[in-house]
């Protein structure tokens, strides 16, 4: 079953043989195209399930429809940028851990964004290997969770 929605580009790809309820759904919000691409299928090899947002506004709207448990979050985005979006999200009451991707140097907006909530941050351009070990992070920290 794909499931689309206009506001993003946005596959969800339903797997026979797993339970979609135990998978982790990764929202990818970055302007840039070639991320957001790569991102995705890195994280689809892992078998979780990932949407992509090219912008700040599209990444609230996907919050709110699919509730991902996983936000990987470009700082500098046209429109609403990483930081609106987290006070937007915040605003809202809407709950996801967030992974910041910044640029080198920018400690005093990774400051600012971990008191809005973000949970992790990596500096770009970053080792596809780094980010997923943090995502693995995050995952095993939920499920002890529950």
């Amino acid at each position: 079953r794909l499931i689309r929605y206009t506001a993003a580009e946005v596959t969800l790809k339903e797997e026979t043989n797993m339970d979609n309820s135990q998978k982790i759904t990764i929202l990818v919000a970055d302007d840039q195209k070639g991320v957001r691409r790569l991102l995705c299928e890195v994280f689809k090899r892992d078998e979780y399930q990932v949407i992509l947002a090219a912008n700040g506004r599209e990444a609230i709207e996907l919050v709110q429809k699919v509730k991902p448990d996983i936000m990987l979050l470009d700082m500098k985005m046209p429109g609403l940028d990483g930081l609106a979006t987290l006070r937007e999200l915040r605003r809202l009451g809407l709950q996801v851990c967030v992974i910041l991707m910044t640029a080198y140097g920018e400690l005093e907006i990774v400051k600012e964004a971990i008191s809005l909530g973000a949970r992790m941050h990596i500096t770009k351009p970053f080792d596809v290997n780094e980010l997923k070990e943090l995502v693995s992070k995050l995952v095993a920290e939920q499920r002890e969770k529950e």
